[in-house]
């Protein structure tokens, strides 16, 4: 891990070298020893292991006017067998479920999928030696990625652009990528699951034990792999949405358990780039539970509330003046000062 500094350092002495030297070898060697080993996938014994950045026809025969057996979409699992010419003869997997761990059933851990066999042209195809094939593949996913983010994205973009970052952490668990690649995948997975939540009526329960629960299995993986990195703050950040209320139902209970949600998520992750966004919505937490307070006629606790957003607005603004949230802080103490609601009609 390359250490950097904002100062420049001149050694004076041998001895201010020697100890310059040991603190940092040994802040190396702690962050080395506080990361976990990713367990490696062993390599398939017959073949090597590969992927698609096209989508490309699977023939039973080496010849474009065989039979065609499959459609192989980008992203997917394959093993290349056999070559022959500019012909590949390889298994795929092209529908390999997509399930929440807490769903599956026992006996579904123990069952295989099965991959489809056939001949493909060599072409668009990334291998485990394929030269920069990390690269190519991370490149592929954030353009499909892109895609996916349209108002009208094309068929199974959102789907694609996991399959390629999983392909990079599979086929490149070495690579520089691979964390990020990780957390992308993980993200992808979580944006979809929420979506689909959000459409049940459990949506609108206000315990979060109540609701649909997304997946941590992913996120919980980049903490443990890849702890004190960027990738573990968002992973961290991304769980917060499951232990949020629904539907806050007038409880002021839940914005103020929420604001201390994001609070802790501050104090665990005070370096995190969501660190910003958490004390904000901290803030706004507690001025909507003081805006609550006022509907049901307790002044004192609205004020304590409100008093509580005020202090966290100003440490947002203090600890990070530098980001958006920061104006967004100002803005909110404005309101709060001028008694205009935040939560609720603003009307008087």
């Amino acid at each position: 891990m390359p250490v950097t500094t904002s100062r420049t350092f001149t050694s004076q002495t041998t001895m201010g070298n020697k100890v310059f030297s040991f603190f940092l070898v040994l802040l190396v060697t702690t962050y080395a020893f506080s990361q976990k080993k990713m367990p490696q996938e062993s390599p398939p014994k017959n073949g090597t292991k590969a992927t698609l950045v096209r989508v490309a026809n699977l023939y039973v025969q080496p010849d474009e006017s065989a039979d065609r057996v499959a459609i192989i979409a980008p992203g997917r699992e394959m093993v290349i067998a056999e070559r022959s010419g500019h012909w590949l003869r390889v298994f795929a997997n092209i529908d390999a479920p997509e399930s929440r761990k807490a769903d599956e059933p026992v006996m579904e851990q123990d069952q295989q999928v099965i991959p489809i066999s056939g001949w493909m042209l060599d072409k668009g195809i990334v291998d485990t030696n394929t030269p920069h094939g990390d690269s190519i593949l991370f490149g592929e996913a954030i353009s499909a990625e892109d895609a996916a983010s349209e108002a009208h994205p094309p068929p199974g973009a959102a789907l694609e652009t996991r399959l390629l970052y999983r392909r990079v952490v599979e086929m490149f668990p070495q690579s520089p990528l691979t964390p990020e690649a990780m957390w992308r995948a993980a993200d992808v997975r979580w944006q979809l699951q929420k979506a689909d939540a959000s459409t049940l009526p459990s949506a609108h329960e206000k315990e979060n034990y109540l609701r649909e629960q997304m997946d941590e299995d992913e996120m919980k993986k980049i903490e443990k792999y890849f702890p004190h990195t960027r990738w573990a703050d968002f992973a961290a950040y991304d769980r917060i949405d499951n232990k949020l209320c629904g539907d806050w139902q007038g409880s002021e209970k839940c914005p103020e358990k929420e604001a201390d949600i994001y609070l802790k998520y501050v104090n665990d992750h005070p370096d995190s780039p969501r660190a910003a966004e958490a004390l904000y919505k901290a803030a706004w937490r507690m001025a909507a539970a003081g805006d609550m307070w006022t509907a049901d006629n307790d002044g004192h606790k609205a004020q304590e509330a409100r008093t509580r957003a005020t202090d966290i607005a100003n440490q947002l603004q203090s600890k990070y003046a530098q980001s958006e949230y920061a104006a967004r802080a100002a803005s909110l103490i404005y309101k709060v000062q001028q008694g205009i609601a935040i939560y609720g009609s603003d009307r008087q």
